[in-house]
C-alpha cells in the first residue's frame, strides 16, 4: 500500500509537509472545530480563537507526528512501505525533525496560554499523551487506542478554548471522546493491516498482530459500531438540530461503505484513496454540524 497524500518537489518546505503528512490535518481538524462549534451554543466565539485552535491543534499534530518519525525511523528504513519517508531516505536530518518537533510544540504551548489558563495547564499533559503514541506499540497490543484518544483531544481542545471549563453536563464531552476515539481507533487497525507480517518479525505489537487479520477487522467494525451512537449523543446532548444527524447519517454510510472494500484474505482495495475517506468523514460531519448551527 501506498502512503498517500505526497506533494511533490524537494524544496525543504514540502520535505518538511511531506515528513508529517500535513495534508492529513484534514482528518481531525474538523472535529477540533466541532468543538469550538458546539460550545458556541453556550458562549460567544471570536474569530481569533478559531485560529488559535487551528494553529494549536496543527501545531500539535506536528509535534505527534514528527516525534512519531524521529522514533520510528529505523523501523522505517526496513519496511518497504516506509522506506522512502524523509528521514530514512536523507531528505530531512534528525537534527531538522527535531527542531521542527521543539518549535511546534513551544507554538502549542504559546496558542494553549493565549486561550485561556485551563488550556495552558493542560498543553504539556496534552503533547506527553501524544508523544507517547510513538512508543506505545513497543510495550501494548492497543496502540489503535492510544492514537484515538490522542486524536479526541481535539474536540475536548476545542471545547475548552472557547469555555474555559469541561462540559456541562459532564458526560458532553465524554461522548465526543469515544466518538472521536472510536472512530480513529478503528480506522488506525485498518491501517496496520498491511505492517501485520512486519510487525510481527520486528517484535511491534498491534491488534492485528495480537488478533490476526480477520478478528482485527471484526474489532474495527466494533469499535465503528459505537461511534456512530456516541456522535448522535454529543449532538443531542449539544443542542444540534436535524441538519447534524443528517451529517451523522452519511457518516455512517462512510464507515458501512469503507467496510464493505476490507474483507480477510483481501486488502486489494485498502488503498490511499481508501484512507481519504476518514477525511471527507470528518468533513462532513462538521459541515452539516455547521449548517445546523447557521439555520
Amino acid at each position: 500500500m501506498s502512503e498517500g497524500q505526497t506533494l511533490t518537489g524537494e524544496s525543504l518546505l514540502v520535505r518538511y509537509v511531506n515528513f508529517v503528512k500535513l495534508p492529513h490535518t484534514l482528518f481531525a481538524l474538523p472535529f477540533a472545530l466541532l468543538g469550538v462549534l458546539a460550545a458556541s451554543m453556550q458562549a460567544p466565539v471570536t474569530w481569533r480563537t478559531v485560529g488559535l485552535v487551528v494553529v494549536a491543534f496543527t501545531a500539535a499534530r506536528w509535534v505527534a507526528m514528527g516525534f512519531n518519525r524521529i522514533a520510528d525511523r529505523e523501523y522505517d528504513a526496513q519496511n518497504p512501505r516506509t522506506r522512502d519517508r524523509e528521514l530514512p531516505r536523507g531528505a530531512i536530518s534528525v537534527p531538522q525533525a527535531w527542531t521542527s518537533v521543539v518549535v511546534a510544540a513551544a507554538l502549542f504551548v504559546w496558542a494553549a496560554w493565549s486561550l485561556n489558563p485551563l488550556c495552558f495547564l493542560l498543553s504539556p499533559v496534552a503533547l506527553a499523551w501524544v508523544m507517547g503514541y510513538s512508543l506505545s506499540k513497543r510495550f501494548t497490543w492497543w496502540p489503535h487506542l492510544w492514537l484515538g484518544m490522542s486524536l479526541a483531544i481535539a474536540p475536548v481542545g476545542g471545547w475548552i478554548a472557547v469555555m474555559g471549563a469541561w462540559s456541562s453536563p459532564e458526560w458532553l464531552l465524554a461522548a465526543i471522546t469515544v466518538a472521536v476515539a472510536t472512530w480513529v481507533s478503528g480506522f488506525d487497525i485498518f491501517y496496520a493491516l498491511p505492517d501485520a507480517s512486519f510487525d510481527r518479525a520486528s517484535g511491534l505489537q498491534s491488534a492485528v498482530v495480537r488478533l490476526g487479520e480477520a478478528r482485527a477487522i471484526l474489532l474495527a467494525k466494533l469499535l465503528h459500531g459505537v461511534t456512530i451512537p456516541a456522535l448522535a449523543l454529543f449532538g443531542w446532548g449539544a443542542g444540534f438540530g436535524w441538519w447534524y444527524y443528517a451529517g451523522v447519517a452519511a457518516a455512517a454510510l462512510i464507515l458501512a461503505y469503507e467496510h464493505r472494500l476490507v474483507r480477510p484474505g483481501d486488502l486489494s482495495r485498502l488503498d490511499a484513496a481508501f484512507f481519504r475517506m476518514n477525511a471527507v468523514m470528518s468533513v462532513t460531519v462538521f459541515g452539516f454540524a455547521l449548517l445546523d448551527r447557521l439555520t
